[in-house]
């Protein structure tokens, strides 16, 4: 009898879905934004290319939005930070640090840093909506793009930047359940 009421159940489900389809405006939508004055990758390039190292201040910096008491997507970073972000490199090829490290490295406690990392990203939930409001089928879509930078100060000199990041996100995310409203139900049971 119980599987006769499962059947009826599943099967009356997949006639109501059938029946209504539509309704996607109805999915539920999400953001994940950093506050930054970038609103793009390529807009915190601009930004960047602004600055040069051995030739732009800390206030130079600040004023291009990247000042760490206003911005909380920056990181203060300190001597031994910026030390250990760049061992590798050193201990591999010491005859080929960037100036800017190597100033850094004979600074030592007078070098510092900033550590900058950005994200714009949207979430949307598309598709049938009873499909997904039923948990036959959910289909959500990541878009955006993400920046990080580091910044590196001898005293109040910036010596080096470095941006990487990705300058656009585009991530599908499915999810399939067979059965639907039923499909956990066994895992509730075992509990």
């Amino acid at each position: 009898m119980t599987l006769l009421r499962t059947f009826f159940l599943c099967s009356v489900i997949a006639s109501v879905i059938g029946v209504l389809g539509g309704c996607a405006s109805l999915l539920p939508t999400s953001r994940t934004d950093v506050a930054s004055r970038w609103t793009s990758y390529e807009d915190a390039e601009r930004a960047l290319a602004t600055i040069q190292a051995f030739k732009a201040s800390r206030d130079d910096v600040h004023r291009q939005g990247l000042d760490p008491r206003l911005g909380p997507g920056i990181t203060v970073l300190h001597f031994a930070d910026v030390l250990q972000r760049f061992t590798a490199v050193v201990q591999s090829r010491p005859d080929h640090v960037d100036p800017g490290v190597n100033a850094c490295l004979q600074a030592g406690q007078r070098c510092s840093g900033y550590a900058i990392s950005v994200k714009k990203l949207g979430r949307q939930r598309v598709g049938n909506f009873w499909a997904d409001s039923l948990n036959f089928r959910r289909e959500t879509v990541t878009t955006g793009w993400s920046a990080d930078v580091l910044l590196v100060f001898v005293d109040d000199i910036l010596v080096y930047k470095l941006m990487g990041g990705q300058p656009t996100i585009r991530e599908v995310d499915v999810q399939r359940n067979p059965l639907g409203p039923l499909q956990g139900w066994g895992q509730q049971l075992a509990r």
